[in-house]
């Protein structure tokens, strides 16, 4: 890292290669690792995003994956990836404070409008409805990114941020991850909500919603009060749990 004290509970192991961040900390998450564990890597090769996607992972960027040990229900610790963002960006403006940073929903986060981290959420349920763990999957590109993205796709280097090392940013966001993380457990997701929608991309506009089987074009209206979007229809709001979502003119 850069010398400075993690915050508690966190603490860092580094790899030079590893096959996926995430897959490692599920390992030793299963195995008994407390929260707080943090594995980064100096390249992945089988790093992966939402819906399988594979996540380019050359050196130089920062892939990380976080173990939390939420004490809830699984459908607010989804929750968590709102926070990852907020950490995310508030790293990103201590750094780079010139680059203007927008939260797409769910769990993206925009460097002047192209995508600059990529957040996977995987979930390990024991019995029921609570979860044993939540591995944080946080990829941020520092000095490349990849091309023909369904998202235009962008690195801090090229919004004119060079320098910046995975070590500095790791520990700028795990700084201010610790502080939303403290911020959910003692007040709730409101004020998550309330700081994500404060950076939110598309807010009040005209946007494209990609699900699974369908595409929906409407108004992203809100967030409710779990995090799901609210978009709005020629028939009324509808809610949305899971998809991506891209401005109009992208349809």
């Amino acid at each position: 890292m850069t010398g400075e004290a993690l915050p508690r509970p966190f603490r860092l192991i580094a790899y030079e290669t590893v096959g996926s961040t995430n897959d490692e900390l599920k390992r030793l998450a299963r195995d008994g690792a407390d929260e707080g564990l943090i594995i980064i890597a100096g390249e992945q090769t089988g790093g992966r995003g939402r819906r399988g996607r594979a996540w380019v992972s050359p050196p130089g960027n920062l892939y990380s994956s976080i173990l939390i040990r939420p004490d809830c229900r699984a459908a607010e610790a989804a929750q968590l990836g709102f926070i990852a963002a907020l950490g995310v960006a508030g790293a990103i403006g201590e750094l780079a404070p010139h680059i203007d940073l927008r939260c797409k929903w769910p769990n993206d986060v925009l460097a002047n409008g192209k995508k600059v981290s990529g957040i996977l959420l995987e979930t390990e349920m024991v019995s029921g409805d609570r979860p044993d763990f939540v591995i944080l999957g946080v990829g941020i590109n520092l000095v490349s990114s990849p091309r023909d993205t369904p998202y235009p796709a962008t690195s801090l280097g090229e919004e004119g941020a060079p320098g910046i090392s995975p070590p500095m940013m790791a520990a700028a966001f795990i700084r201010h991850l610790a502080l939303w993380l403290a911020t959910w457990r003692q007040s709730g997701f409101a004020p998550i909500r309330d700081a994500w929608l404060a950076r939110a991309m598309g807010l009040g506009e005209a946007i494209q919603v990609r699900l699974e089987r369908d595409t929906l074009d409407g108004r992203f209206l809100d967030l409710d009060a779990d995090g799901a979007l609210l978009l709005g229809l020629p028939e009324g709001s509808r809610r949305i749990a899971a998809g991506e979502i891209f401005p109009a003119r992208a349809a």
